[in-house]
């Protein structure tokens, strides 16, 4: 995906630093200041299918969790700058305290990510996001992300 292809990409890549093939974020639905929505199409031809169950392809739980956690840091990164005005930092993963899986993701869904922060001290921020594919939560996560 580049900002050629989808506008919404450069809002992203404005606010973290991945980018494709591993940016499961597609577009920000809406952006608050302690929460945040976000969407991503899932390809029916992204190469993992190939190998993980392919008579029964499905999206491997770490990369739902793994767009959960970018969704909060875009959340951080914008936040962090509205309030402080300064350069942006980077959000890192530091924790992850729990994930509970509970559907299947398949080529051609479409995943909605919704994360809070729950709390924050100093630079680390704690959050919890959810995961729904076709409106039913797929993933409940809670994680924690400092700025570097």
């Amino acid at each position: 995906m580049d900002c050629k292809e989808n506008p919404a990409a450069e809002e992203i890549y404005a606010r973290i630093p991945h980018r494709p093939p591993f940016l499961w974020v597609d577009r920000i639905v809406s952006l608050g200041k302690d929460e945040i929505e976000t969407e991503k199409e899932i390809p029916n031809d992204l190469d993992i299918f190939a190998g993980h169950y392919p008579e029964h392809p499905l999206m491997p739980g770490v990369l739902l969790c793994e767009a959960a956690f970018q969704t909060g840091a875009i959340l951080m990164s914008e936040v962090v700058s509205l309030d402080s005005g300064a350069e942006r930092k980077v959000p890192v993963l530091t924790r992850i305290v729990s994930a509970k899986f509970k559907r299947e993701v398949h080529p051609g869904d479409t995943i909605r990510m919704q994360v809070k922060v729950t709390d924050s001290v100093g630079s680390a921020w704690f959050m919890k996001g959810k995961v729904l594919v076709r409106g039913k939560v797929a993933v409940r996560v809670e994680f924690a992300c400092m700025l570097t």
